[in-house]
């Protein structure tokens, strides 16, 4: 069976906003000293990530069929 549009769309919004709160966790703790065993290359993929699937919600959004 095929999605409909608005279940993609909420799905792509769940991953978004899962992938946005991880990176700006990380981020925080990073900034606070506490999570400094993580290369930068892990956060710099969260942002690259977060990017992404930002846009593909824009994109998914702005679709009319």
């Amino acid at each position: 069976m095929r999605q409909s549009r608005k279940s993609q769309t909420e799905l792509v919004a769940y991953i978004f906003s899962s992938v946005l709160g991880i990176t700006i966790a990380l981020y925080l703790l990073r900034g606070f000293g506490i999570l400094t065993f993580l290369p930068g290359g892990v956060y710099l993929l969260l942002i690259v990530l977060t990017i992404a699937t930002g846009i593909l919600y824009g994109i998914l959004k702005t679709l009319r069929y």
